[in-house]
């Protein structure tokens, strides 16, 4: 079966299949300068951040859209950076599809409260997440692939917590089986956790947290 007929028919493709992978890349010198010294573009190629949560392709198709995206996120308890601003390191990542590495498209953390509510997660820590389209020539099924985690306050730069690559991903899941809303739209998830794409443990993981290898895949369906 071709890759395109197995993101056709399961919504998402492993990436793992055709050179990509399920850890993202720190980005420590997007713009390949750092400290005035000229290095390459990744740093650190071997650490990243688990991709823990997939959105398939099958899912409602205006949640597979760049502002839908946007609105299920607000609708399941996150928002856009406090003030639209980014803090932080830009993370990249290879889903296999043809694009080789990327950056993030989308960076969400929790939002607490109405007005400047990602403001307060940026300060007290919380959960976030990054996020990824699988949309190249090689794979072109639609679904959004998301690193989710709980990190610290900024006094701790935003340091990810003890277990928090597990409790980030299922604060979000979570929610998303419970049913949610955003301004006239809902929206319920299903989920299937699979344990055959990420290897449990730390090696290779970003500040060296372990992870239990599970990574939720949701079809996020309209009410």
């Amino acid at each position: 079966m071709s890759n395109d007929n197995q993101a056709e028919l399961r919504g998402w493709l492993d990436p793992r299949l055709n050179g990509g992978r399920f850890l993202d890349v720190i980005d420590f010198c997007h713009v390949f300068v750092c400290h005035s010294l000229i290095v390459s573009k990744f740093a650190t190629p071997r650490f990243g951040e688990p991709l823990n949560v997939i959105i398939s392709g099958l899912s409602d198709p205006y949640i597979l859209t760049e502002n839908g995206l946007h609105d299920y996120a607000k609708s399941i308890g996150f928002s856009e950076e406090c003030l639209g601003l980014h803090y932080g390191r830009l993370h990249d990542a290879d889903l296999g599809d043809g694009d080789g590495r990327k950056t993030e498209q989308y960076l969400a953390r929790q939002h607490y409260f109405p007005v400047w509510g990602t403001c307060w997660e940026s300060l007290a820590g919380g959960n976030h997440f990054r996020a990824w389209k699988q949309n190249g020539t090689e794979a072109n099924s639609g679904a959004w692939f998301l690193g989710v985690s709980k990190e610290e306050n900024s006094r701790k730069n935003h340091k990810i917590v003890p277990n928090g690559y597990n409790l980030g991903r299922n604060w979000l899941v979570d929610r998303a089986i419970s049913g949610s809303r955003w301004k006239g739209r809902w929206w319920k998830a299903e989920v299937e956790w699979r344990t055959d794409l990420l290897t449990p443990g730390s090696k290779g993981v970003n500040h060296g947290i372990a992870q239990d290898g599970r990574v939720a895949v949701l079809t996020v369906n309209r009410q």
